[in-house]
């Protein structure tokens, strides 16, 4: 082969194609326990073993394990309501997540949270927040620790924050004055745009100015701004890592609009009137989750029939296992845990009905 052959070579190369075989294949696992996961929560949700507003992430799996298998351990994730996907792509445990939906004890917040506030401390997951665009803000702070840590008192090293919003979460004033705080103090945090489309039941064309170019929110603040196509975890992964690698090296923001979809309602309660059948079928087509499995089993060739067989299988019956442990555990002692966990540091006399303080240990700690 010829050297002008070699360069042309080694300059198409993937990132993911120096990844070892057993990560590809784990986004793979990680993007079925999520579906699967979904499936039964839905499922748990409709015989009302699930309350509350819960917002399923089925359809979106390639861009939590794409975004996140760009991440150390270390790196902070924030992200917003609709943040099951998340939780498990970062590491927590489908009976941690499940109990949570089922308001347990034994959940991640120890039943107090619920389906839109899913946290994990030791995986650096700092929620799950309801309030639309309220985690942007979050996002600027948790990068102006982490550099402050690793500037300021020499504690830590550089991280780069992941901080998710929707679409429907671009035109709130907190988020603009976040993208111009991380600009300003050169924050390393990056602003990854779940977009599907829809801010609930209104299509973004109808509420976004200017939503064929959403990466120039982005720009107008200096701020490094992408557009990665978000239906296979592979591109998210190939298009997502240069950036991170960038942020955390020169510790400074990015912004990406990360183009899915959600194949059900915004919530639980949406009937999904604003679009059709034909519609949702049209984007099933590039399913992540089937694209990977294909990609594996032809291309790469590091995946069997067989070996995809099991998986499914072995997923199923974990997450089946964590279902099951949710309904086994306990709810919450109203007694002990109704005014525990409120302050992280109760004092006196803060409320005339009650005294604040800690309650039980979380079980993820």
């Amino acid at each position: 082969m010829s050297q002008a052959a070699t360069d042309s070579t080694m300059t198409m190369q993937r990132p993911s194609d120096a990844l070892p075989d057993e990560v590809v294949v784990g986004w793979l696992r990680d993007m079925l326990l999520i579906r699967e996961f979904e499936n039964r929560t839905m499922q748990a949700y409709q015989q009302t073993k699930i309350g509350g507003f819960c917002h399923v992430y089925t359809g979106q799996e390639a861009c939590a394990v794409g975004t996140i298998g760009c991440l150390e351990p270390f790196d902070p994730v924030v992200t917003a309501y609709r943040d099951h996907g998340h939780a498990l792509a970062r590491g927590m445990t489908p009976e941690a997540c499940m109990a949570e939906m089922f308001g347990k004890i034994t959940g991640c917040a120890k039943g107090k949270g619920g389906s839109m506030h899913m946290f994990d401390r030791p995986n650096n997951l700092f929620g799950g927040h309801g309030i639309v665009g309220a985690q942007t803000p979050l996002g600027a702070g948790l990068a102006f620790a982490a550099r402050y840590e690793w500037e300021v008192l020499g504690t830590g090293p550089k991280k780069v924050c992941l901080c998710y919003l929707g679409d429907g979460a671009v035109d709130q004033g907190a988020f603009h004055e976040a993208l111009n705080l991380a600009a300003l103090y050169s924050l390393p945090v990056i602003y990854i745009i779940e977009n599907n489309g829809y801010s609930m039941g209104t299509a973004i064309h109808r509420h976004t100015a200017n939503h064929e170019n959403l990466h120039r929110r982005g720009e107008t603040y200096g701020i490094k701004s992408v557009f990665i196509d978000g239906f296979h975890v592979r591109d998210v992964y190939d298009a997502f890592k240069p950036l991170v690698d960038e942020c955390r090296k020169e510790q400074k923001p990015g912004f990406v609009d990360l183009k899915t979809y959600r194949y059900y309602g915004h919530s639980m309660s949406d009937p999904q009137k604003y679009r059709s059948k034909d519609e949702v079928d049209q984007w099933k087509s590039k399913d992540p989750i089937a694209a990977m499995a294909a990609y594996l089993m032809g291309e790469r060739g590091c995946l069997s029939e067989e070996q995809w067989q099991a998986m499914e299988d072995e997923v199923r019956e974990q997450v089946k296992a964590a279902v099951d442990f949710a309904e086994q555990s306990e709810a919450p002692d109203i007694e002990t845990e109704l005014a525990s966990d409120v302050y992280a540091l109760p004092m006196d006399r803060l409320s005339p009905s009650d005294e604040y303080r800690h309650g039980v240990k979380n079980p993820l700690m």
